[in-house]
């Protein structure tokens, strides 16, 4: 594979479009999603407001990097319809992710004009929340993709895959919902801060406590155990079912990698009662393991090496041998 002109423009696409995700997060953490009050496109009814309050300048850096992400986007499909034929997976690709961040742009005002943002703490702001975070991780899969396919590697085929298709599509669903029950935490820790360690345990448990308290305990369980089934299921493809791809083989090596990274980052998170800058690098983290899913993904399910019927039947024979 080769880092090629356009997959290199391709993953600084990727890396603009994480940037926004973990300032997003500090503007729901800082408290500042009303800093431009309930105005969409313009901030306090301004195109550049004259307001000094930090709140604001939070606000109006997410809603100006939002835009130069999404003109980077809009660049990419021109750039990969330039070099690209009519048809490649490359310039799908690239016309996906920008309908998707057309999406998360319009998901963003509605936050803004609904009034779903500072201190709500309603079951919509967590259903809105939760809907723009699946969005998300989509736009940053399509990306990844766009810029993996544009460094030549193959496409992905479903048919004739035995296993392999349901193996990494649970590990697929399983993250979105490590996830959803991550943004939901991270608005409980926000929104309803513990004194101690002690105290926060006993917000979770506490029948009469918020439901976004009672729902953060579960993001620990599904991280834990989703985690760990997905980094046994790409080892378990890519050294039994797909043993040919070294490609997938080493995404899963980094995949394994991020996870005990992430994992780490969570505990330290509790310990510390989810202190903003941890937040954001629990995210990110959080972003980079779910791009290693994709990309491990993707390369177990090329159509190159042996498909997994022939895979099975030769690890059989070679079994029976010895």
């Amino acid at each position: 594979m080769k880092l090629n002109r356009l997959a290199a423009y391709a993953w600084l696409v990727v890396a603009a479009n994480l940037f926004v995700i973990v300032w997003g997060a500090y503007v729901r953490a800082s408290f500042s999603g009303d800093g431009c009050g309930s105005h969409w496109p313009l901030c306090n009814g301004e195109v550049l407001p004259a307001t000094g309050l930090a709140k604001t300048l939070v606000e109006l850096t997410h809603r100006l990097t939002s835009g130069a992400a999404l003109l980077l986007v809009v660049d990419l499909v021109w750039r990969a319809r330039k070099v690209f034929p009519r048809g490649h997976r490359v310039r799908r690709g690239a016309f996906w992710s920008l309908v998707f961040i057309l999406i998360e742009a319009l998901i963003g005002a509605a936050l803004v004009k609904f009034e779903l943002v500072a201190g709500n703490a309603s079951i919509a702001r967590a259903f809105v929340m939760s809907f723009h975070l699946v969005n998300t991780f989509v736009l940053l899969a399509v990306l990844s993709l766009t810029a993996w396919w544009a460094m030549g590697g193959e496409g992905v085929r479903l048919r004739g895959q035995g296993r392999v298709g349901a193996i990494f599509a649970a590990g697929l669903v399983g993250t979105l919902l490590i996830a959803v029950s991550g943004a939901v935490a991270a608005l409980g820790d926000t929104l309803f801060p513990a004194s101690s360690l002690a105290a926060g345990l006993r917000q979770d448990l506490s029948p009469a406590a918020h439901f976004l308290v009672r729902l953060r305990g579960l993001h620990p369980l599904f991280a834990v155990g989703i985690g760990i089934y997905t980094i046994a299921a790409a080892s378990y493809v890519n050294n039994f079912l797909r043993p040919g791809l070294t490609r997938a083989r080493q995404l899963a090596g980094v995949l394994t990698t991020i996870f005990l990274v992430q994992l780490g980052a969570g505990i330290l998170n509790v310990a510390l009662l989810a202190p903003v800058w941890l937040q954001l690098t629990h995210l990110l983290l959080a972003d980079l393991f779910w791009i290693a899913l994709v990309l491990t993904s993707a390369a177990s399910l090329a159509p190159d090496g042996a498909t997994v019927e022939q895979g099975e039947k030769l690890n059989l024979q070679a079994a029976l041998e010895t």
